[in-house]
């Protein structure tokens, strides 16, 4: 066996984070008094040195006998997933002391989270994707679990059961494809289905039910969304805002992978259509009529992703780079609404017997805590896709190559979402620019807010707001790793 064969570099990314992860965790066996900012700060480590390690790639390397392949949309993806959880570790150097970040074993299971969508995004292998996959999900899992209130455990075990139904909807649609191939890895499996002319081949119709099936649940796709509102809602702020980005582009990676090269098939271009508009229209509609801010944004998620899977039916170039252009903008504006949604949280004061973050929280901020107000309405101009700001280009990106690939209807029925959705983030921006304050003390809204904190969201907010002036030299980079790709 050939060591230039396994070539251990092309794993480093994953590799690292396990490292370190079986580290603290060892580390926690002997000292016990290590403090919070400890762990956080050794997890900014790892996530540093390994987008050292992901910058000193040079074209594209594999590994493992062409099982692992860490080409541009691996890179790309990778990046998406390191400066998440960058931001994630901000957000978690907060004031207020709460209960699960308090516990060592939640920075370590957040290291594994990082190294299984890693080792899922750079895998060629359906059986390694589902490793990766495995290793993030019981993770994630977990995570939830440590904030040790009702909801949360209810949530996780919400979570659970549902993964655990995708995961075997992957693993059916996995041995259909090797029944029908004899092959795991994606590039032969296609390879054989284009050279046999297996394109309208039954089991290749029931595999790529499943796999979709499997795909839409992480991507929180209608009807297969009904997990996600529950689990945001138990979840703290930062890990639901975090869920909202770094699960889905690893579930985007696969669909490109698997889906973008068949997108001339007519029946999985017509299904992953019809997906598309109902998440973008269901979710859209659902956002409308909610009372708590994370419950819309729970289901503003839903029709973003629903948005940025047409580029995976699409199947152009321009599209893919569209996709990647549209996650990196969404990426800064929802963690950093998030992150504002988590600056309120605290351990001693509650808003409402029902919900965490109701809409009349942020009543009158204007009046009370005017910068507070601003931010958090950028963020809302952001996410609701008005120019000049961050999201407003990627959605132009998508628009315009479903308009170049003369889908007219779908840019339209994309441009009718996006301003439906502008109503229900501006109600956000209405409410506390034109309500009477719900309450007078200011410091309830800041309990949570630290320097490291205050530069988390300061970065967000300038890539938020700044995004015209770096948008045309990052979809060039973006657009060179996606075509050496080949997609």
């Amino acid at each position: 066996m050939s060591l230039e064969s396994i070539n251990i570099a092309s794993i480093a990314v994953p590799g690292i984070m396990v490292i370190f992860a079986i580290t603290l965790l060892s580390l926690n066996i002997f000292v016990k008094n290590l403090s919070k900012t400890f762990y956080a700060l050794v997890c900014i480590f790892a996530i540093i040195l390994d987008l050292g390690i992901l910058f000193s790639y040079k074209n594209g390397i594999s590994g493992f006998f062409g099982m692992i392949n860490m080409d541009g949309i691996a890179f790309l993806s990778q990046m998406i997933i390191l400066v998440s959880s960058a931001f994630f570790m901000g957000f978690l150097l907060c004031k207020e002391s709460f209960f699960e970040y308090e516990i060592k074993e939640y920075f370590v299971l957040f290291l594994f989270v990082i190294a299984g969508f890693s080792f899922m995004v750079s895998s060629n292998n359906l059986i390694l994707i589902l490793i990766g996959l495995e290793i993030s999900s019981l993770a994630i899992y977990t995570l939830i679990a440590l904030k040790n209130k009702i909801y949360a455990i209810e949530a996780s075990i919400k979570y659970f059961s549902l993964g655990a139904l995708s995961s075997g909807f992957y693993a059916i649609g996995a041995a259909l494809l090797y029944l029908l191939t004899g092959h795991l890895e994606i590039d032969k499996i296609l390879s054989f289905i284009v050279d046999a002319n297996l394109k309208e081949s039954i089991l290749l119709l029931g595999a790529s039910a499943f796999l979709l099936a499997s795909l839409a649940f992480k991507l929180s796709l209608i009807p297969f969304h009904t997990w996600i509102v529950d689990v945001y809602e138990g979840s703290s702020s930062p890990l639901a805002g975090y869920m909202s980005i770094v699960p889905k582009i690893a579930a985007f990676i696969i669909m490109i992978r698997f889906f973008a090269p068949l997108s001339d098939v007519l029946w999985i271009k017509n299904i992953i259509f019809i997906i598309a508009i109902i998440s973008m229209s269901l979710g859209n509609i659902m956002a409308l009529v909610q009372k708590d801010v994370k419950r819309m944004l729970a289901y503003s998620s839903i029709s973003h992703s629903g948005f940025v899977i047409c580029a995976i039916a699409i199947g152009t170039t321009e599209a893919n780079v569209g996709l990647f252009v549209y996650w990196t903008m969404f990426l800064f504006a929802n963690l950093g609404a998030f992150g504002m949604l988590f600056v309120t949280s605290s351990n001693g004061y509650s808003w409402d017997t029902r919900f965490e973050h109701p809409y009349s929280k942020f009543a009158g901020l204007i009046k009370t805590m005017p910068f507070f107000a601003v931010i958090m309405a950028i963020f809302m101009f952001c996410l609701a896709g008005i120019p000049p700001f961050s999201v407003f280009w990627g959605k132009m990106y998508l628009i315009s190559a479903a308009v170049h690939s003369d889908h007219f209807c779908l840019a339209v029925i994309m441009a009718i979402n996006s301003a439906i959705a502008i109503y229900y983030y501006l109600k956000l921006v209405v409410i506390m620019f034109m309500h009477e304050p719900l309450a007078v003390d200011k410091s309830v809204y800041v309990k949570n807010l630290s320097n490291p904190f205050k530069f988390t969201l300061g970065i967000a907010l300038l890539f938020s707001v700044f995004a015209i002036i770096f948008i045309e030299p990052l979809s060039k980079f973006i657009n060179l790793l996606v075509s050496s790709s080949g997609f």
